[in-house]
């Protein structure tokens, strides 16, 4: 009779399911767990929920490449503020500048971004209805769960979890860069509040 011979993987398949996190604690990047609510963990899973939201919008724009490389992105540098997020304060010299770590200059080249925008697409002087177009509705979505981000990093922040304010300014810029965004892509008009 012949045998066959079982090779293993050459590598182990990834599992998405570990089980560490069954005690209600997450493992953070370069070491150490936390709790599943603490404010490091919402503060970074809550920019994974606006990067997904951002999908959204870009799946709606694949016939239009400047958005959807524009909001493609912003969600990478998302991955970036996710990662330094992740990544207990003890350990951000093991971080990469633009990698996973946000830079200062990062936060004026998006200054930069939003006045092209509004040069080209100006701002409304009354409050907005989102919903005008799908991309530009998931754009505002994104847009209110990255301030919600933005409240959880003022509280680390306040709490000294966070050594200085870039974040929280990066993240206040990054709201205020989707709420540009989602007025460019549906092209400058809007729905207004009152009829």
């Amino acid at each position: 009779m012949h045998k066959l011979a079982v090779q293993p993987p050459a590598e182990a398949a990834l599992k998405v399911y570990t089980k560490r996190g069954d005690d209600g604690t997450t493992g953070l990047l370069y070491g150490g767990r936390v709790d599943k609510d603490d404010l490091r963990t919402e503060a970074y899973g809550t920019v994974d929920e606006a990067c997904s939201a951002l999908g959204l919008a870009r799946a709606h724009l694949t016939d239009e490449p400047e958005w959807h490389d524009r909001i493609l992105a912003a969600q990478r540098e998302m991955f970036v503020l996710g990662a330094q997020l992740a990544t207990h304060t003890d350990h951000w010299e093991q971080l990469s500048d633009g990698v996973s770590r946000v830079t200062p200059e990062m936060i004026p080249a998006m200054e930069q971004a939003i006045d092209a925008l509004t040069a080209e697409y100006p701002l409304p002087g009354e409050f907005v209805v989102p919903g005008q177009r799908p991309a530009g509705a998931a754009i505002d979505l994104a847009r209110t769960i990255v301030r919600r981000a933005e409240r959880t990093a003022v509280a680390m922040h306040r709490r000294e979890m966070l050594p200085d304010d870039l974040l929280v300014r990066y993240l206040n810029r990054l709201s205020d860069y989707l709420f540009v965004l989602a007025r460019s892509v549906e092209g400058g008009a809007y729905t207004r509040t009152r009829a």
